[in-house]
């Protein structure tokens, strides 16, 4: 059970979170949703103990019971006695450390076999077998199965891993831990269709109380009997799935702005009749005082109508115009010490072609973008660029915007010389007013993204290089950048796993990986994006 009250939450000048309370029993699963930047992660963070130092936070959070947390950002080297991800999903258990204890035993014993040193081991032997010890592999070999992880990639090291594997790692350790508690943020990101089915099923049939955060509507309507709205620092319930919950806010909205319009005509009416009786003989102003106090009633009762969220809309400039053959892939291969990733790709690409790059995880998708967008040197061949090529690239995990700097620092100046210029850029993506001076490390997921699209915007590029770009994006920012994406006239070369959004992107080509087989776009390549 997870309750919360009286709850504040402030980033720097901006209250996310207002004298709210919440309350998530037992077998119930809860689904936090909102708007980018309204303050879900940070609640999140909150409630599980885990608030970066810019958060500031009033009232009482309560959980009882074991949790088992699922962060949006995941700690780069894993949780572990060891760097692998092995050791990660057993340290959800502390059997990490146990096992260690254990082997350390087993040593000291062998080498001084004492009543004390015997009795040592026996002690935490007993202990490893009854946690699970000894069938941790076959509960951890399932997990990875259903997830879609080669279950030898657990014994790789975390930080080697792609971002699709390092998600169904977390996942791993998350179920693996059994809690009475879950809090998931973004669960299904990375994912391809049959691991988030495997997933959705897992959720369904928990049976503790379940909190999490996730723009994926199927989740949220599949998996879901509570929502919680955050809007305007305000926490609002409404009962059922997600689709039950948008029908619930339009017709609650249609409510509210009849009633406040017919209030407001009743207002005017009874003000104006007062006005008319002013300054006339008593009894008519004694009248319009009671009207001035009628009127007074209705302005401290008068209906409260939330602000409609409007439609997000993006725009990136019009590109400058690059050579015919912006770049130019050949015999372009990627190895890590003895792990060969891409063997040999060829990929010319001509002016105005928008190129979606799909495979499995850790097929090297993003290993090649990097080398696209010149971060990452490959072990062999060529990436040549066109004659006036400018690139712009958006990386999966954001590491292109630089954590040193502010909001508005991150936006270059060259294009957009004056401050004024550069928040309006970051307005038009949703970041205004103060959180413009935000470190980036206090930004949500989706913030971060619409941080590195605006800085996208801001560079004036011809060749965008765009690594899974509407993670963590909620769904009118997702439609936004498609419609964006398909306006705009430079070319692209892109890996995402959304299905509406590439498709509303009119491919023209595929590269397919493990195959590497460059080739004209068809519509059945809408499912392997999915199923990537």
């Amino acid at each position: 059970m997870i309750s919360g009250s009286s709850l504040t939450l402030e980033i720097g000048n901006r209250v996310l979170l207002r004298d709210s309370s919440f309350l998530v029993n037992a077998g119930e699963k809860v689904g936090l949703v909102g708007r980018n930047g309204t303050g879900k992660s940070s609640l999140i963070s909150v409630i599980v103990g885990d608030a970066a130092e810019q958060v500031r936070s009033e009232g009482e959070v309560t959980i009882r019971g074991t949790v088992a947390y699922l962060p949006q950002v995941p700690n780069p080297l894993g949780l572990g006695i060891d760097p692998n991800g092995f050791s990660h999903v057993l340290s959800a258990r502390g059997l990490d450390v146990l096992d260690a204890a254990l082997v350390r035993a087993r040593d000291e014993m062998a080498t001084s076999p004492t009543h004390e040193n015997i009795q040592h081991f026996s002690d935490l032997e007993e202990q490893f077998r009854q946690s699970g010890g000894y069938e941790v592999e076959g509960v951890i070999g399932k997990l990875a199965d259903g997830i879609g992880l080669d279950q030898e990639l657990l014994l790789e090291d975390i930080d080697g891993l792609s971002g699709g594997q390092r998600r169904r790692v977390d996942l791993i350790r998350v179920l693996f831990q059994e809690p009475d508690v879950m809090i998931l943020d973004e669960p299904t990101n990375h994912l391809d269709l049959p691991a988030k089915k495997w997933l959705m099923d897992r959720l369904e049939r928990f049976s503790g109380a379940l909190l999490v955060v996730s723009h994926d509507l199927k989740l949220l309507d599949r998996s879901i009997t509570k929502i919680l709205h955050l809007s305007d620092s305000k926490l609002r319930e409404f009962k059922g799935t997600y689709s039950s919950y948008r029908q619930q806010v339009e017709a609650d909205q249609d409510r509210r702005e009849h009633s406040a319009a017919r209030e407001e005509k009743e207002i005017k009416r009874l003000s104006t009749l007062a006005d008319q009786m002013r300054g006339s003989t008593n009894r008519r102003a004694r009248i319009a005082k009671g009207l001035d106090k009628r009127v007074e009633r209705l302005e401290s009762t008068k209906t409260e109508v939330s602000r409609r969220e409007k439609l997000s809309k993006f725009r990136l400039p019009a590109p400058l115009r690059s050579g015919a053959i912006p770049l130019t892939v050949t015999d372009l291969s990627v190895a890590y010490d003895e792990i060969k990733v891409l063997g040999s790709i060829n990929m010319p690409l001509n002016r105005g072609d928008r190129v979606v790059v799909i495979g499995r995880n850790g097929a090297g998708k993003s290993s090649l973008l990097r080398c696209l967008a010149g971060v990452q040197i490959p072990t062999g061949g060529t990436v040549e660029l066109g004659a006036n090529v400018s690139i712009g690239y958006f990386a999966q995990e954001h590491e292109q915007v630089d954590p040193s700097l502010n909001v508005l620092e991150n936006v270059d100046d060259t294009f957009l010389v004056t401050e004024t210029e550069r928040r309006a850029l970051l307005g038009s993506f949703g970041l205004s007013g103060k959180t413009v001076h935000q470190m980036p490390d206090t930004l949500s997921g989706g913030e971060r993204a619409k941080l590195g699209l605006a800085m996208l915007a801001a560079g004036h590029a011809n060749l965008l290089i765009l690594d899974e770009p509407t993670n963590n994006l909620d769904p009118s920012s997702i439609a936004a950048v498609g419609t964006m994406l398909s306006r705009w006239q430079g070319t692209i070369v892109l890996v995402s796993h959304d299905r509406s959004f590439v498709a509303a992107l009119d491919p023209t080509h595929a590269l397919c990986l493990p195959e590497e087989r460059f080739t004209y776009w068809r519509e059945e390549f809408l499912d392997t994006v999915e199923m990537k």
